[in-house]
Formats: structure tokens, sequence, C-alpha cells
């Protein structure tokens, strides 16, 4: 299959190309650098010369405090920019898979946030990326929303990486107990949003995210008991660590699918992702 990956140079894009890439497909890679989404013709002309047949938009601007003041850039990445993505598929009759987030959800719940839940996000990041899931809907109806969470994995920063560095300097860390969430590892996402690029017939929203939840926390204790980390996490409160934009308190994502697509524990992912920094 002919796959164009927006993104590509990201933690999740990364990890796309690498797992279509090992599934034996004809991937076509593009970085921010070499496709600025926000550029409708630049992405029109840049899907009509590749023509795949499915097209996974992993470009997005992911920073969710520095969002609340910078609105204007992350409207034009994570809700223009999906909509151009779409749009440009739709015109080369793509299948287009269109990633999106658990913050779309306002966190009032305490069961799993399921696909058909009503969505009201809290900060900025939450609700260009609910702009983006409304502009690829509206472009056609090839498309798949995947919304996940709570990402790790190699080439960004991110919870993993911190709790790391952070271990190795310190004897203990304060890790907030009252946010809870599916940490998920970009490699098991990645084989997921492949094999769904694969299935057209599989359109609208997905939920897919590490099995299980905890809160970030107990994903703390865990990466330091796989990684023989000798640091305590002592509890904490969001309240202590104010930030700029809120987080939903709880945004584990279910699903209502007839057969979802479902990754392994996040405890697997922790594992598979610290194995991989150890061999790299």
């Amino acid at each position: 299959m002919k796959l164009l990956v927006t993104g590509a140079g990201g933690m999740l894009g990364r990890a796309v190309v690498d797992a279509a890439t090992r599934l034996g497909h004809d991937v076509r890679p593009t970085t921010r650098a070499q496709l600025d989404i926000t550029d409708a013709e630049l992405v029109a002309r840049a899907v009509l010369d590749a023509r795949p047949r499915a097209v996974i938009n992993c470009a997005a601007y992911t920073d969710v405090d520095g969002a609340e003041s910078d609105w204007s850039r992350a409207a034009a990445i994570n809700g223009t920019g999906a909509g151009n993505v779409a749009a440009a598929a739709a015109a080369v009759g793509a299948f287009v898979v269109h990633v999106s987030t658990d913050y779309v959800f306002d966190g009032s719940k305490r069961q799993p946030w399921v696909e058909s839940d009503p969505v009201s996000p809290l900060g900025v990041y939450g609700e260009t990326k609910l702009a983006g899931e409304r502009a690829v809907a509206a472009a056609g109806p090839l498309h798949a929303i995947v919304r996940t969470a709570w990402l790790f994995g190699a080439g960004a920063k991110n919870f993993v990486d911190t709790m790391l560095a952070l271990g190795a300097e310190r004897e203990e860390v304060s890790v907030v107990t009252d946010q809870v969430g599916c940490p998920t590892w970009t490699g098991h996402l990645a084989e997921a949003l492949v094999e769904l690029a694969e299935r057209p017939q599989d359109s609208g929203i997905h939920h897919i995210a590490g099995g299980g939840s905890c809160s970030w926390n107990e994903l703390a204790l865990e990466v330091f008991d796989r990684a023989s980390i000798d640091c305590r996490v002592l509890p904490a409160t969001t309240g202590q660590f104010p930030r700029p934009a809120a987080r939903p308190a709880y945004s584990v994502l279910g699903s209502e699918r007839d057969e979802p697509l479902v990754l392994p524990p996040w405890q697997e992912g922790v594992a598979a992702y610290l194995a991989t920094r150890v061999t790299a």
C-alpha cells in the first residue's frame, strides 16, 4: 500500500514510518520542514503527486501549555491544517487516518470515555484538536479519527524520559495522583494506525490507547521499577503544580465499537520502550 505520513519527524510520525516500512508498505514520509500542513495548496500538491491509498496525519501542535498563549498557531496546525490534509486526501480518493487526543474531554466522568460521549475540552490544545476532528469529518467520508492518550516514545520529550532523567539525579520526586489516563507507547499505537489505514471500511471515531489505566504517579513508579532506579515517588495533587492549561482529571479511553483495535497493557508499552532505549 502506498502510504503518505505527515509529521514524520515527530515522535509518533517516526514510529508510524518505521512500522509501515517494516510491514512492507510503500511509505512516503513528510516532515514539517518538507510539508507545512497549514499551506492548503502545498498539501494538495504533495498528496496529488504521491497519490497514496491512505494518509496518516501525525502532524500536530502538541505543546499543551504553550497553546494557551499561542492559539493562532495551534489552531492553524491542529484545526485548519488537519482539514487541509483531509481535503487533499479526499480529492484523490485516499483514506485519511487522523490522530486526535483524550483532551477533547473534560475529565468529569469516572468511567472510560467512549467515542459517542460529549466532548468539552478544557483548554486551547483540546479545542484546536477538536476543531481538527470536525474539519477531517467535514472533508469527506473516507476518514478515521483516532483519539489516543499520554504518548511516550523515541524522538521527542515525554514523561517517561523525564522521569528517567529525574530519577538519575534525585532521591525522590513528587508526581500527581489525581490525573488518570492511558499511557500509550508510540510503537504500539503506530502499528494500530497502519492497520487502520488498511481498513477504510472502519471509518469514524476510534479510541485507541494503551490497555488499562493509571495515574501519572503510578506511571512513574512503573518506570522506576522497570528501569531499576532507586527513587521514591511521593504523592502530589494537580493543585501543587499549577500549569497554564487545565488537564482532565480522568481521561481514560474505552470503546463502544464492535471490533475495536486494542493495544497491549500500558505496562508492556513501558517495558518495550525501555528495551529500545537500552539497545539504541
